[in-house]
Parts: structure tokens; C-alpha cells; sequence
């Protein structure tokens, strides 16, 4: 029951929340990262632990059976090995197991499996890391400003109305002022693509060199003729292998036993990480996309159009490039994820009241790119308790 407990727990990384308690500060990639794949390699770590606690993770055959205790332990914590010559060779007639047989050759040491539990556990925080980071970044703006207004339309026409113009107020004001915002967020996305790649080299030599072909040959095992090939993931994860144990005898000369040692832990091993190659595999070509799809946004303002126009459905082609001419990176950054905060209505009634401000001006006929003064700012206190702080910050960049 403790074990589901931990899972429980864990499980909580990618409960559903709704939008009128926490503002969404990211995209679907970007959260398949810390919420997926650190919760996938978390949970993993508990199996593979409790795996561990539960049985026994070595049990080893030797002729000591007076000291098995003490064999499975020596061989646990040093190493054990197989014979990869005897991999393809036949089980019954040639070779007991695979990768079994005469030592008499080149010998395949395995000691990973100590440090799979530690792996997991240091990889999922190594893919959370880029989420903390842009919170701190962030600094819960995005939910200071779409306060109140996230989720569905207010009822009350006048209340919505009092919402956006002071929304849209805040905009205009803070207007070029949002581009480190958006550096912050291009950066952790970078370092979400770097974070997966670098991981997937990180897993090859962790396991000897044999992940980044192990899914690719596991594709062909399943095809082959059953009488003619040899399991990949016996040969990266076996299941039973070989340990020489030595002690001194009656006489004081060294004594050497050969033990067969059964890892059943590689059980499980075998199938967390030929998940973990084609999940990787599949995070990677995402999250590429993913930095093309950004580096398209900050190079390209057509990008930018067509995202209000195609996804927000929003404006004629001449308003929506008035608007992105008028607009920086950063602006259109914190117009992105306003959108997919707000109701596509109201998202759709703030682009027009900033297109009327942009077009004609605010109504105290302020520059829209000019310093705010301090009154209009606290005008927006009654509606955003603590949108002063929020703008005090963009003001000081």
C-alpha cells in the first residue's frame, strides 16, 4: 500500500487543473516535460525500487550454498558479466543461457543495475528543471493579469466590458516592454529540446554504449526468424550472468566459485527503457518543432499574423498587420498566452480594444508606447490587486 501511495503522489505532476486556478504560462510540449516525463521516470524509480525491496534483486547458484547470502551480496555490489560471443549461440545444446558458457574470452561487465533507481529519480528532476525555471522567470504574471478572467465569459456585459478595457489599459502600457519576458520562455524551450537529446546520450553511456540502437533492434528482433536471432534486451539487460567469487581455504590458497547469478530486476528494466528510447525518440522530434515553431514566431511576423488569424480567428488581414507591425515579440508573447487563457470571445474583444487604442489612442489620449503616469496604473488596482507589482517589474527592465 505505501507503493501506491508513492505512486499517487507522483501521479499528482499531471493532474488536470482548471484554468480559473492556475493560469496556463506554457504550451502542450512544453508540458508533456515536466508533467509526463518526469512523472513517467518518477514512477519508475519507485517500481524499480520497490521491485528491489519487495524480492530479492540477485539470487545467485553456487557451490557455496552455505554462503549464498553472502555470494548474492558480493555479486550485487561489485559486478557480474556475460560472454557476448555466446549471445546467438543455442540455448540447451550450446549454452545454458545466453551470454553464458566457457570463460574463455571477452567478458560484457554489468554493475548498472545498482544505479537504475538513481538514474530515474536524477532524470526526472533533469526534465522539471526547465519548468522551475521559467516559473521563477515568470514570476506568476500571466495569472496576475488574466485574474478573474480565465475560463468562461462573465455573465455581466458591463463587468467584462471594465475587465478587458483595464486588461487591454495594461498592454498598451507595458507596451515593448514584455521582450525578456518572452527570452525567458524561448530559452527554457531550447533547454527543453537540449535536455531530451542530451538525456538520450546520457542513457547510451550509462548502459554501455547499446541505447541508441537498442529500439531500432528490438524492430528487427520481432521480424526475424525465431531459429536465427538473438534478443537485444537480453544482451543489453540479462537476465541471468555469470560471477566469480574468490575465498581463501583451509590452507590459506585462494579458491575461485563460479556463480550463476539471476538478475530479475532486468525484467523490468528492459521494458522501462525500451519505453524510455521510443518516448525519447518522441520528445525529441516535439520538442524541435517545437524551437523551429518559436524561432519561426521571432523571425518571422508573418508567423505571428497567421497565428491570430488562423488559431484566434480573429480581424481583417490589414488590422491584424497594423497590429503585429505595431507590436514586438514580447507583446505578441504575452497576447499568445492570454489566448489560451481567455475565452476565445474575450480574447477576441481584447484585440479589438487594443486595435482601437492602436489605431486612435486611449481614451486619456496617451501615447500607446509612452511611460504610464501613476494614477492610471492604480486605476487598475480595484480589478488586479497586484497588478502595480506586476508592472513594476516590466517598467524596471
Amino acid at each position: 500500500m505505501t507503493v501506491f501511495g508513492m505512486l499517487s503522489a507522483v501521479a499528482g505532476l499531471i493532474k488536470v487543473r482548471f484554468l480559473v486556478e492556475k493560469a496556463i504560462i506554457d504550451n502542450m510540449v512544453f508540458r508533456m516535460h515536466y508533467r509526463l516525463t518526469s512523472t513517467i521516470l518518477f514512477a519508475s524509480c519507485l517500481i524499480v525500487t520497490a521491485n528491489s525491496l519487495i524480492g530479492d534483486p540477485i539470487n545467485c547458484l553456487t557451490d557455496l550454498q552455505q554462503h549464498t547470502h553472502v555470494v548474492n551480496t558480493y555479486c550485487w555490489i561489485t559486478y557480474t558479466f556475460t560472454l557476448p560471443k555466446n549471445n546467438a549461440k543455442d540455448v540447451g545444446t550450446q549454452v545454458a543461457h545466453p551470454g553464458l558458457g566457457v570463460d574463455d574470452g571477452e567478458k560484457k561487465y554489468h554493475a548498472y543495475y545498482q544505479w537504475v533507481p538513481f538514474m530515474l529519480f536524477f532524470q526526472g528532476v533533469l526534465f522539471y528543471i526547465p519548468h522551475w525555471m521559467w516559473k521563477q522567470w515568470e514570476e506568476g504574471k500571466m495569472r496576475i493579469i488574466s485574474d478573474g478572467m480565465r475560463g468562461a465569459i462573465l455573465e455581466s456585459k458591463p463587468e467584462r466590458q471594465a475587465r478587458l478595457e483595464k486588461l487591454a489599459q495594461y498592454v498598451m502600457e507595458t507596451l515593448h516592454l514584455h521582450n525578456s519576458y518572452a527570452a525567458g520562455y524561448f530559452f527554457c524551450e531550447i533547454l527543453n529540446f537540449a535536455n531530451v537529446v542530451g538525456n538520450i546520450f546520457f542513457i547510451d553511456t550509462f548502459l554501455g554504449g547499446a541505447f541508441l540502437t537498442y529500439g531500432t533492434k528490438v524492430l528487427t528482433f520481432s521480424n526475424m526468424d525465431q531459429d536465427f536471432r538473438a534478443d537485444p534486451m537480453i544482451e543489453v539487460f540479462p537476465r541471468v550472468t555469470k560471477c566469480t567469487f574468490h575465498k581463501f581455504g583451509s590452507s590459506g590458497s585462494i579458491q575461485n566459485y563460479d556463480a550463476l547469478c539471476i538478475l530479475a530486476s532486468n525484467i523490468i528494466n528492459e521494458k522501462i527503457y525500451i519505453f524510455l528510447w521510443f518516448w525519447f525518440i518522441f520528445l525529441a522530434v516535439f520538442s524541435g518543432v517545437a524551437v523551429l515553431y518559436s524561432m519561426a514566431i521571432v523571425l518571422l511576423p508573418s508567423t505571428r499574423e497567421k497565428i491570430i488569424k488562423k488559431r484566434f480567428k480573429f480581424g481583417t488581414s490589414s488590422t491584424v498587420s497594423t497590429l503585429i507591425r505595431k507590436t514586438q515579440v514580447g507583446d505578441f508573447m504575452i497576447l499568445h498566452l492570454l489566448g489560451q487563457n481567455l475565452n476565445l470571445v474575450m480574447f477576441n474583444e481584447l484585440l479589438e480594444e487594443i486595435c482601437r487604442r492602436i489605431q486612435f489612442g486611449s481614451s486619456s489620449d496617451a501615447s500607446p508606447t509612452s511611460v504610464p503616469s501613476a494614477p492610471s496604473t492604480l486605476e487598475m488596482a480595484p480589478i488586479y490587486p497586484e497588478i502595480e507589482k506586476c508592472y513594476a517589474k516590466d517598467t524596471e527592465i
